[in-house]
């Protein structure tokens, strides 16, 4: 699946579905630095993508970069709140939740 889209991607075809596939495909295979290029790229082209946003904070955070992971979700809750995404949103918060609890 990845090579199609990355075909795609390679004759012109760029938007936001597209890169969130691609993105979603590389954080599916620990490729963590090539989803955050995608997702970054996809919610570049739809900024109210709440899913996009998710998974981009998701890959920022296995890719070892939490104040990005971080950043990327604040930013994500706030554009699930002006596209009324309240899922999106309350998994965004629990996600942050996480990341601010101290380790023990």
């Amino acid at each position: 699946m990845l090579e199609s889209l990355e075909k795609m991607l390679a004759k012109g075809v760029d938007n936001a579905l597209l890169r969130f596939g691609l993105g979603k495909g590389y954080l599916d295979l620990g490729d963590n630095l090539k989803a955050v290029e995608h997702l970054q790229a996809c919610v570049t082209f739809d900024p109210k993508y709440s899913a996009a946003w998710k998974l981009l904070g998701k890959a920022q955070l296995a890719a070892g970069n939490r104040d990005a992971a971080r950043t990327v979700w604040l930013q994500g809750i706030a554009a699930a709140q002006a596209h009324g995404d309240k899922q999106a949103e309350k998994e965004m918060a629990v996600f942050l939740k996480k990341l601010d609890k101290p380790k023990t």
